[in-house]
């Protein structure tokens, strides 16, 4: 299971660099939204889209799936956080004094 987590974590920082790439090698279509309905519009929303749009929507949807997947996998091992661990909490008893301190120790 650790290595499943591992290579979903690995194909999702993979995705998220190449859709940093490839998202900033499209052109600009110009003049803003006022033209999405136009030519270009026609374009953007896959009339005549090119493979790089094709390209996109793929690793975006690989990058989605990898993310969902490794929250559920992540859910199911426990619902134990990163965090969890480094001694930043404590148990309280209802006097407000942490559990397993010594006797008189109620600052």
């Amino acid at each position: 299971m650790d290595l499943l987590i591992t290579f979903l974590y690995i194909l999702f920082i993979l995705a998220a660099l190449m859709l940093i790439v490839v998202i900033l090698l499209q052109e600009g279509k110009g003049g803003g939204f006022g033209d999405a309905l136009g030519v270009a519009g026609q374009q953007t929303f896959g009339v005549k889209a090119q493979g790089i749009h094709k390209f996109t929507m793929a690793i975006a949807v690989v990058f989605l799936g990898s993310a969902l997947t490794i929250h559920v996998l992540n859910r199911q091992t426990g619902n134990s956080g990163t965090l969890d661990g480094l001694g930043g909490t404590s148990t309280l008893d209802g006097a407000g004094v942490p559990v397993g301190a010594p006797p008189g120790s109620n600052e």
